[in-house]
């Protein structure tokens, strides 16, 4: 017999917390691989991301295929050029970056294929960056984790406690207190983290105003979606839509930290 009512939607919901832990923990274990393996594993999988994350902008922007395919071959070419780490000249590669996305949007015609150049490969480059750092393993740990304790505080809290909704127009199930629990998740595990691999002193604090970002990340995200009429960006894993869904807190949250390294300023 068949499970109705309130017993069949606590097995559903069981069911697709299951498929989404399961998921998302094959995406940290390889994403955990790459950062310790580094040079470039690292580099690939970043590059890989930042490519899927292009070619699903395309789709949220409802571009034709040849231009989204022309776009993925232009930024081969910022990416190649991050290949050496960014050990030195990474204010080069960012502008080589700025430029492409110049050339796409003239090229094409499309200035918001411009923009999603900017979109997916800033973040890329900005982690690319962070791992060649001194304590590079730990600095890009934090950053990713910073990012993973807010999704998951966010879950968990707005889940049990609900009430007033965040963004509802754009995500309806966004609450207030799911943004104060990423931001708690946030700022404890960011200062443990800190603490624990001694990085600089203002990444004890960064948590929740970081949380804040990611979440803003998220919500533009939503935005996009809800433009083009879509639930997910793509299908990249069971439970978790397409890379811009996993990537969406990632970009604003390792821009700033690579651009706040790169300015001394952490």
């Amino acid at each position: 017999m068949a499970d109705t009512g309130l017993g069949g939607t606590l097995a559903r919901s069981r069911s697709d917390l299951a498929t989404r832990a399961g998921a998302g923990a094959a995406m940290i274990a390889v994403a955990l691989v790459a950062l310790w393996l580094g040079g470039f594993a690292f580099w690939l999988l970043a590059s890989v991301a930042a490519l899927l994350m292009l070619a699903e902008w395309g789709g949220l922007m409802r571009c034709d295929t040849g231009r989204i395919r022309a776009t993925l071959i232009v930024f081969a070419v910022p990416l190649l050029c991050a290949c050496p780490l960014l050990v030195g000249p990474e204010r080069g590669v960012v502008m080589l970056l700025g430029g492409a996305a110049l050339v796409v949007a003239v090229a094409s015609g499309s200035t918001r294929l411009g923009a999603g150049l900017l979109y997916a490969g800033l973040p890329a480059i900005g982690l690319i960056y962070l791992r060649e750092q001194p304590q590079g393993i730990a600095l890009t740990l934090w950053t990713l984790a910073i990012v993973w304790a807010t999704d998951i505080g966010a879950y968990f809290s707005g889940r049990r406690f609900g009430g007033p909704r965040l963004a509802p127009i754009v995500s309806p199930n966004k609450t207030w207190s799911g943004l104060l629990g990423g931001m708690v998740a946030a700022l404890l595990l960011g200062a443990g983290l800190a603490a624990l691999f001694g990085l600089p002193g203002p990444l004890l604090f960064l948590g929740a105003p970081l949380a804040i970002l990611a979440q803003m990340g998220d919500l533009f995200e939503s935005w996009l979606k809800r433009r083009a009429g879509v639930k997910d960006s793509g299908r990249l894993l069971p439970g978790h839509g397409g890379a811009l869904d996993r990537l969406d807190g990632v970009v604003p949250v390792a821009v700033l930290i690579a651009a706040l390294r790169s300015a001394g300023l952490i």
